[in-house]
């Protein structure tokens, strides 16, 4: 396995793993960013954007994703 700490914006990783070194609350961002390889801030703006238009699973879902992923 590569021991690469910070692959936001790279290649996309095999399954999903918080990125607490990288994550700013939690790490749902960061582990998203690095499972697809699509950049965090643009899921943190889709998060914020989604629970602002009143997607009211957003909240619960990030904090599940938090609690339940390692």
């Amino acid at each position: 396995m590569n021991n690469v700490s910070h692959r936001n914006g790279g290649p996309p990783q095999d399954g999903y793993r918080l990125d607490k070194q990288n994550g700013k609350l939690f790490g749902v961002c960061s582990g998203l960013a690095n499972s697809t390889g699509i950049d965090a801030t643009i899921w943190r703006i889709g998060l914020v954007v989604a629970t602002l238009l009143g997607f009211g699973l957003t909240i619960p879902i990030y904090l599940a994703v938090a609690l339940i992923a390692d």
